[in-house]
């Protein structure tokens, strides 16, 4: 049977929907099929998938594909790109070292996050983050959060963040909250502006069950990895616990997370 990769492409940057061409031609003379467009509810079956555009979009097709147990290949054509494995100008001899099998799968931690307490029936896997944030229109608002029944402490504050290793990184970091490395097992805590000196960043057991709800403020606007958006009522709960699943990134040797740290958050 034939080896076929996925091209998953952000198409708001042309430069990346127009290397498409490029990149299946190049698979073609290496005897590879690359397929651009394809239904995810109902995926092909695919070796790995190239994500094309920046740490969104590897995001997003990690975290889509992790059900079928793809991997994927980030190529960077955003700014950052710390989930991206791939400078641009790197992309071939990259690609040379993925059919020749010479990479290293890396697995991530994934969460599980549904509202209780409601009629509505929602439950999102996010690889990055949940986010709460309250309206620019209201003052602080209070969060009431348990790890596993035990309520912790929960001050006044702009928001709080419950996050994945790989979203230390995003806006848990901006946040004030620690780089984690993707190989530890854990979640983090990270309130947005407390107003108490008591709040640092919590990193806890990956085991842990994390109940969030409103208990001050008339709502609270959530997100999941940035995509989905709900707004949380007093009396709403939001459960977040770790997913039987794992994202798969495609690791080339001799890429260290820790040099990607150091190198991305350079002068920044």
């Amino acid at each position: 049977m034939q080896q076929c990769v996925g091209l998953w492409i952000n198409r708001s940057k042309n430069n990346a929907e127009s290397l498409v061409p490029q990149l299946i031609d190049w698979f073609k003379a290496h005897g590879w099929k690359a397929i651009s467009e394809w239904s995810i509810d109902n995926p092909p079956k695919m070796d790995f998938i190239v994500s094309l555009g920046g740490d969104g979009t590897v995001l997003e097709a990690a975290r889509e594909a992790a059900p079928y147990d793809i991997p994927v290949l980030g190529v960077n054509y955003g700014r950052l790109g710390f989930l991206c494995e791939v400078e641009r100008g790197e992309l071939y001899s990259a690609l040379e070292k993925v059919i020749n099998r010479e990479y290293i799968l890396e697995e991530r931690l994934m969460m599980i996050a549904s509202l209780e307490n409601s009629e509505k029936a929602l439950r999102y896997i996010v690889l990055n983050d949940v986010v709460f944030l309250r309206e620019s229109s209201d003052s602080l608002i209070t969060l009431q959060v348990k790890l596993s029944g035990d309520p912790i402490l929960s001050p006044s504050a702009d928001g709080l963040i419950v996050a994945t290793p790989t979203g230390s990184t995003a806006y848990s970091l901006s946040a004030g909250g620690p780089v984690v490395s993707p190989e530890v097992e854990a979640m983090l805590i990270t309130y947005i502006a407390p107003h108490a000196l008591s709040s640092r960043p919590l990193v806890i057991s990956h085991n842990e069950i994390v109940d969030v709800s409103l208990t001050r403020g008339s709502t609270c606007r959530v997100t999941f990895d940035g995509k989905h958006i709900i707004m949380l009522k007093p009396g709403d709960t939001i459960r977040i616990v770790k997913s039987p699943i794992k994202a798969k990134f495609i690791r080339l040797k001799g890429r260290s997370f820790h040099n990607v740290v150091k190198a991305k958050l350079r002068d920044r």
